[in-house]
């Protein structure tokens, strides 16, 4: 099936989309003046295991309380994953937005858990449906970025024409983002992303103001992980780091991060580099500790 073309995502989501998509040229890197600015955020899951709900008890973190604890650690952002907010109205995304103002918090973005590799029509417009939601509720927030997936290779399914889909798909979703001046970020996570070349072919095909890559160390199982990392480094426009990193075939081992920090310099990035930490500790400690390392790498920058 073909994905959802722009015109019938207009009349699904009110029409007026503009026009920055342009799939005929290919995307060049992000374009950036002056030099390097790493910003650090954390992100909700860093403390998922806090922030979900278990065995019909209430969560042991708020959001409100994510957000002091991040204010605490002296960073300047945070994301709030969409996937720990219990009341996603527009007015409590207002509510939040000031009450992370009033601790000197921006939020650098949030994520969604969507696919858009999916050959049901019927799922991809609810796909659709999540993001454009979310892309709105975003912008509530004052965030900046939405993490976005592509999704696995369906079964049967040739990999160029689930990129085909995923190209078109995730075109006419940042058409709608240029609306509310977010940039959609599509994360290297599995899939149909799981290898550097492969993303970078959705990326030139994808060609939008309003898109680029959340680049994650810790995603890429290749036998380079840092060399994809650099291949891909250039078309960032925000960064998940992560503490430990897995060479294909070999066992987790403690991130570079020192190296990941140089790299990003080297393409003068400018923009947030956030925190998701998975190692298996308390989360708290654990996050409190990545981040001060980071703050040395890095200057202290928040």
């Amino acid at each position: 099936m073909r994905p959802i073309s722009r015109r019938t995502l207009g009349g699904l989501f009110g029409g007026g989309l503009v026009s920055a998509w342009n799939p005929a040229r290919a995307m060049d890197p992000v374009r950036r003046t002056g030099k390097p600015l790493i910003k650090l955020a954390v992100a909700a899951y860093s403390l998922r295991q806090l922030l979900e709900s278990k065995g019909g008890k209430p969560a042991a973190m708020t959001l409100e309380q994510f957000a002091e604890f991040a204010a605490g650690l002296g960073l300047g952002a945070i994301e709030p994953t969409s996937y720990y907010f219990t009341d996603t109205s527009n007015a409590y995304m207002a509510r939040y937005k000031q009450f992370c103002t009033r601790l000197g918090l921006d939020i650098s973005g949030t994520a969604v858990g969507n696919d858009f590799t999916t050959p049901d029509a019927a799922k991809q417009k609810s796909q659709m449906a999540q993001v454009v939601a979310w892309i709105e509720k975003c912008s509530i927030l004052g965030g900046k970025t939405i993490r976005i997936f592509a999704g696995n290779l369906p079964q049967g399914e040739t990999l160029q024409k689930a990129q085909q889909r995923c190209i078109g798909v995730i075109g006419e979703a940042c058409d709608h983002a240029a609306k509310y001046g977010v940039i959609l970020a599509l994360e290297n996570h599995g899939g149909i992303t799981a290898k550097a070349d492969d993303l970078l072919t959705l990326v030139r095909g994808i060609n939008h103001a309003n898109f680029g890559i959340n680049l994650d160390n810790g995603n890429f199982h290749t036998a380079d992980p840092y060399g994809d990392l650099e291949k891909l480094a250039p078309y960032a426009v925000v960064v998940q780091v992560k503490t430990e990193v897995q060479q294909a075939g070999k066992a987790k081992e403690p991130a570079d991060l020192k190296r990941l920090v140089t790299m990003l310099e080297k393409v003068s990035f400018r923009g947030y580099l956030a925190l998701e930490h998975e190692a298996d500790e308390e989360p708290r400690e654990g996050v409190a500790r990545a981040i001060g390392q980071l703050q040395k790498l890095v200057g202290n920058q928040a």
